[in-house]
């Protein structure tokens, strides 16, 4: 069995679309189903029922999906054991606070301690100008966290969903009421950081859209997510904020968390110049993020 027929098969078993999976992997629909009637004369079994416009995978396709991924990720080792004899050079890396701090570290460390002749340079920008700096080839890789998946001139890597919590000091009014809307939100105090970040921008656009006031909600900016979370800890308004970065003070009492769930989800994600050949290191350093996303 050929890596190349596997992934192709695990991609068509994700989409359950040919054509969707010839789209994402970059090949034409009739390849797609070259290789996949390939592997299935190798394995001597039909991996997929072809229901008149829709596919399903078969028992022996079920049976097989495992294997392949555990195929795949393996191959990615190896990949990563052979690059790391090369591993060496900068990543210049544009990132946010959010990320950094509280999601980063593990991947970080482990590049650090396991490859010393990669030096990363981390850079904190916000969407828009990490996008415009992986554009113009300022930074090698960016770190967004969006709703959106897909970005003009740039490819990327989905690497988990961010939950969002809205928080507020646990004397405040609308703590332990269930079900708010945002209009509920009317008059409230709002902390929020810096215009450009993607949760605050769409609380903006939710609360303005709702109604939750006359005119466009009125933040108290900070510059960190640190001096944010002792606002609200100080009874100065509520935020929204990345569940990751609250959970300690929402587990010690410090914060609560309100009874208001987003109506939008965002992705953390990792982006490069669409067509960049990227260096060994930097493939590394990829590899290496998807695989800490995965566990």
């Amino acid at each position: 069995m050929e890596l190349r027929l596997l992934a192709t098969f695990e991609k068509v078993a994700e989409v359950l679309s040919f054509t969707r999976a010839a789209a994402e992997l970059g090949y034409a629909q009739s390849s797609v189903t070259s290789q996949v009637k390939a592997l299935e004369t190798a394995l001597g079994t039909e991996l997929f029922e072809r229901l008149g416009g829709r596919i399903r995978l078969t028992g022996a396709g079920e049976r097989l999906l495992p294997y392949a991924r555990r195929m795949a990720e393996l191959a990615e080792e190896a990949r990563a054991a052979v690059a790391a004899g090369e591993a060496a050079g900068t990543i210049t890396i544009g990132t946010m606070e959010s990320l950094t701090t509280y999601r980063l570290p593990p991947l970080l460390e482990y590049v650090h301690h396991r490859y010393p002749a990669v030096r990363l340079a981390l850079r904190p920008t916000l969407g828009d100008a990490t996008r415009q700096a992986l554009r113009q080839g300022t930074y090698d890789l960016g770190f967004l966290m969006e709703a959106e998946t897909e970005h003009d001139g740039l490819e990327t890597e989905v690497l988990a969903p961010e939950p969002l919590a809205l928080v507020a000091a646990p004397d405040h009014a609308l703590v332990g009421r269930t079900g708010l809307a945002a209009a509920d939100l009317a008059g409230t105090a709002l902390v929020g950081t810096e215009p450009g970040c993607a949760y605050r921008d769409l609380f903006e656009a939710e609360l303005a859209g709702a109604g939750a006031g006359t005119s466009r909600p009125d933040f108290l900016e900070f510059g960190t997510i640190e001096a944010s979370k002792r606002a609200v800890a100080s009874g100065l308004g509520i935020a929204l904020l990345p569940r990751i970065t609250v959970q300690e003070e929402l587990a010690s009492g410090a914060l609560a968390a309100l009874g208001w769930e987003p109506p939008f989800t965002l992705f953390t994600q990792l982006a490069w110049r669409r067509g960049k050949r990227l260096p060994a290191h930097v493939r590394l350093f990829v590899e290496q993020a998807r695989r800490l996303a995965r566990e």
